[in-house]
């Protein structure tokens, strides 16, 4: 999938990580290592974020991280860190076939031909989608045709906030080694955990954030189509707290725990959810001319089953949850190891974004 704005993989190959995404809420953060072939999950941490309706600054980013690293209890120092789905650009261009290093350049010098924005102040980098791979340094980058093209991935965030990130890491302790789009974290996690229906289905994989939902489709093993709807767990649970005037807490477990109680109106919710998502699997199977086999999601939210069922009337197609841990060799502390379960679809941006740093 999309390779992170920052990769320091340098010549050495990582045998751990900490994977933290950054959450409008709360923050979910994994330690994981690579054993062999094999991934074990060592400790994970969600964490209430420091605030959630303002721009976090520097100091209390730097500060909350320290606290996600001591919560970790790991002794690596090594940080993968997910930017919001609203913070990264992430679409698919024809570009010139060049060396992934020199296409970044020309994709920060001439952002407006390719991408159609202004974004001289981004980061960039790239993933080359089949059957097209960049010119190899061997024979110097050069194109092996006059005015060919490649199919890339693209994925881009702001160099202000890749900096702030990377000093925020360094002040906690830590070393921002990856910087990656969260959009692609369940798209990573889900290769994994179900690699056949990966490489040989079309599928939507679902993730309901705090803020936003994102929706990616997958044809065959490749990400095709991504996008985000401004709506997510923080609207069901805010319109559920003032329906029966209760609090944001209590309305939190009433909408994963009591769903039922409260089915008219989160329903009204879910419905415009459901249509914006329905309209980005009809887009697809409109241009592609095939259809959308099931559709699995993750997020907090899909924990109700009342939530996943109603988003399956409006989607109009097989629509599951799954667990993103399935494919993990599980090394938690007794505790933790109870635990998992119950936060595993919350989990799915993390473990995503850590397999793909290792």
């Amino acid at each position: 999938m999309a390779r992170p704005f920052i990769n320091n993989r340098a010549n050495k190959q990582r045998d751990q990580i900490l994977a933290v995404d950054l959450g409008g809420r709360t923050t979910k953060a994994i330690h994981l290592q690579r054993r062999g072939n094999a991934f074990a999950l060592s400790r994970f941490a969600v964490i209430d974020a420091p605030i959630f309706d303002k721009t976090i600054s520097l100091e209390m980013l730097a500060e909350h991280l320290r606290a996600v690293g001591q919560a970790l209890g790991a002794k690596t120092r090594s940080l993968a860190l997910t930017t919001n789905v609203n913070d990264a650009l992430v679409r698919h261009v024809e570009v010139p076939r060049l060396p992934v290093d020199e296409l970044r350049l020309v994709l920060k010098h001439n952002s407006r031909n390719y991408l159609q924005q202004d974004l001289s102040n981004y980061i960039f980098d790239c993933h080359f989608l089949p059957p097209d791979a960049p010119a190899s340094p061997a024979d110097g980058g050069k194109s092996p045709g006059v005015g060919a093209k490649s199919k890339v991935l693209v994925a881009g965030g702001k160099k202000q906030l890749v900096d702030d990130y990377v000093a925020a890491a360094k002040n906690a302790g830590l070393v921002a080694e990856v910087i990656a789009p969260g959009l692609i974290g369940p798209v990573n996690a889900f290769e994994m955990a179900f690699p056949d229906i990966f490489a040989n289905e079309v599928v939507a994989l679902v993730d309901i954030g705090f803020k936003s939902s994102s929706i990616c489709i997958i044809q065959q093993g490749e990400l095709v189509l991504s996008r985000v709807v401004n709506i997510g767990g923080d609207r069901l649970t805010t319109a559920v707290a003032e329906s029966i005037s209760v609090s944001y807490a209590e309305a939190e477990g009433i909408k994963v725990g009591m769903a039922s109680e409260v089915s008219a109106v989160l329903e009204s919710v879910l419905s415009p959810l459901g249509r914006e998502l329905r309209a980005s699997v009809d887009f697809y199977e409109h241009q592609q001319d095939r259809p959308v086999a099931q559709i699995f999601m993750t997020g907090g939210s899909t924990r109700s089953e009342l939530i996943v069922q109603t988003l399956q009337q409006e989607l109009m197609v097989e629509t599951k949850t799954w667990n993103p841990t399935v494919f993990l060799q599980m090394d938690l502390p007794p505790q933790q190891a109870a635990e998992i379960e119950h936060v595993s679809a919350q989990m799915a941006v993390a473990i995503g974004t850590a397999v793909a740093a290792l």
